[in-house]
C-alpha cells in the first residue's frame, strides 16, 4: 500500500479552526468550475476567502458562467476548453487584466503557472487526465476530483504523487485518506468503498430496460452533475471508484469491496488485521471533501450542519448486483487486467453515458456498448501519455460504430 493518505503513527492531530497554522493564502487554479464539483468548490472559496485565492479557472464550453465566475473572483488566467467558443461574445466582457486561453494544451499550462499552489481538478471525464499529469509532474499539490486520471493514467500518475502533493476529493477516497492516517498499510486487511445503489437499487433487467433518462437523473442521495448520476446508476461509477482507490493506496483488488449503503452516511471504511474497522460518517455533502483537500493537514470550520446522529434512523448494508447491473462486473474485469483495459472501459463508457443522456441509447445499452468495445481491444501495457490519448479515441469510435450498428 502506498504513502497516500498515510501519516506517522501517533503523529498530532489537526487543530480544528478556520486559519492555519501558516498566514499564507492559498492560491487554487480551479479546472471544472462551472460543473457541480467546481460550484461547490467556489462555495467553499466564498466561506474561506482569507485563505484562499482562486487565480485560475477553466471550464468546458460555458463561457458566460466562466466571465461571470472571473469577476466575482478577480481571476486573471481563464481557459476554455471548447476551441469553437473563441468568437464567444461573452469573452468581449472580461475583467480588466484578465485573458482567456482555449484547449487541452492550454488546460494543462494553467497548472502550471507560477502563481498556482494547488489544482483542483474537476474535469469531467479522461480529458483531465493531461491537466493532472501536468500538475504532478510540476510538483504543484492536486485535489483531484477527476476520477478519470487515475482509471486511465494511474500507472503514470501515482508514481509522481506523494500524500504532501496527492489529495483524493471524491467523497469515499477522500474517507478512506482520512481513515489511513496515522496507519500502517501492513496492517490493512480490507477496504469497503460504500455505494448508494442509487436510483434503480433492487431493479430486475426487464425493469431497467425501461428506465429513462429523468428516472436515472433522480440520485437518491448525492447532488452530482449529469454524467457521474448516470455512472452512479449504472454502478459504473463504483468500479472506477474501486479502479482508483487501487492506484490511490496500492491496494490489491481482491481487497477492495464495495458494499450498498442506501443511507449514504458511512462514505467509506477501512478493516485492519485486528478485526478493527475505521468508518468515516458525515453529510452527503461534496463541500465536506472538497473543504479537507483544500485545508489539509487542518480543518477549518464546517460549510454547513452537522449529521445528527440521534435522528439517523438505521444504517444498512447489502452486497451489490453485480449480475442485474453488469457495469460494475465489467470494470472490476478490466481493472484487475489493467493496462489499456481500463482506458478503453472509461472512453466507452463515456461516449454510451453521452448518448444515454441525449435519449440516442437505452439503458442497458450503455453496458452492452463497454462490454462490445473491450471485447474487441487488443489490451496493452501503459507506456506514455499519448499512447492513452490514442487508446481513448480508438474506444470512442468503436463505442460510436457500437451504438450506430445497434441502432440499425
Amino acid at each position: 500500500m502506498s504513502k497516500i493518505g498515510q501519516g506517522t503513527a501517533g503523529a498530532s492531530q489537526p487543530r480544528a479552526s478556520k486559519q492555519p497554522c501558516s498566514p499564507r493564502v492559498l492560491r487554487v487554479a480551479l479546472l471544472g468550475s462551472t460543473g457541480s464539483i467546481g460550484l461547490q468548490a467556489l462555495d467553499v472559496v466564498r466561506n474561506n476567502a482569507d485563505v484562499v485565492q482562486v487565480v485560475a479557472l477553466a471550464a468546458h464550453s460555458n463561457a458566460q458562467a466562466l466571465v461571470a465566475q472571473a469577476h466575482e473572483f478577480a481571476v486573471a488566467h481563464l481557459v476554455l476548453g471548447d476551441e469553437q467558443q473563441r468568437s464567444n461574445p461573452a469573452f468581449l466582457q472580461l475583467p480588466a487584466g484578465s485573458s482567456v486561453d482555449f484547449g487541452t494544451q492550454a488546460l494543462a499550462a494553467l497548472c502550471e503557472l507560477p502563481d498556482v499552489d494547488m489544482v483542483l481538478n474537476a474535469v469531467v471525464g479522461a480529458a483531465g487526465l493531461r491537466a493532472s499529469h501536468a500538475t504532478l509532474k510540476a510538483g504543484r499539490r492536486l485535489a483531484l476530483a477527476n476520477k478519470e486520471s487515475l482509471v486511465v493514467g494511474g500507472e503514470l500518475l501515482m508514481p509522481l504523487a506523494s500524500t504532501e502533493t496527492l489529495l483524493p476529493v471524491d467523497s469515499e477516497h477522500s474517507a478512506l485518506y482520512q481513515c489511513l492516517l496515522g496507519e500502517k498499510s501492513s496492517e490493512v486487511s480490507r477496504i469497503w468503498i460504500t455505494a448508494s445503489g442509487g436510483p434503480f437499487r433492487g431493479f430486475s433487467r426487464a425493469q431497467l430496460a425501461r428506465v429513462t433518462r429523468e428516472q436515472t437523473l433522480a440520485h437518491p442521495t448525492w447532488r452530482m452533475g449529469p454524467k457521474i448520476t448516470v455512472d452512479s446508476a449504472t454502478l459504473m461509477n463504483k468500479g472506477l471508484e474501486v479502479i482508483e482507490a487501487h492506484h490511490l493506496f496500492a491496494c490489491p483488488y481482491d481487497t477492495i469491496r464495495p458494499v450498498i449503503h442506501p443511507q449514504s452516511c458511512i462514505h467509506s471504511m477501512v478493516e485492519f488485521v485486528d478485526g478493527s474497522v475505521k468508518a468515516h460518517l458525515g453529510v452527503t455533502d461534496m463541500r465536506i471533501p472538497i473543504q479537507f483537500a483544500l485545508s489539509y493537514p487542518h480543518r477549518w470550520a464546517a460549510p454547513l450542519a452537522p449529521l445528527d446522529f440521534s435522528a439517523l434512523g438505521a444504517l444498512t448494508f447489502e452486497p451489490p448486483d453485480g449480475a442485474t447491473f453488469g457495469c460494475l462486473r465489467l470494470a472490476l474485469e478490466a481493472g484487475a487486467q489493467g493496462g489499456t483495459l481500463p482506458a478503453v472501459l472509461n472512453a466507452a463508457n463515456e461516449v454510451a453515458v453521452a448518448a444515454f443522456l441525449h435519449d440516442a441509447c437505452g439503458f442497458l445499452d450503455i453496458e452492452r456498448t463497454v462490454e462490445a468495445v473491450l471485447a474487441c481491444h487488443n489490451r496493452q501495457p501503459v507506456e506514455s501519455l499519448e499512447q492513452l490519448e490514442q487508446t481513448d479515441a480508438w474506444a470512442r469510435t468503436a463505442a460510436r460504430e457500437s451504438l450506430k450498428a445497434s441502432a440499425l
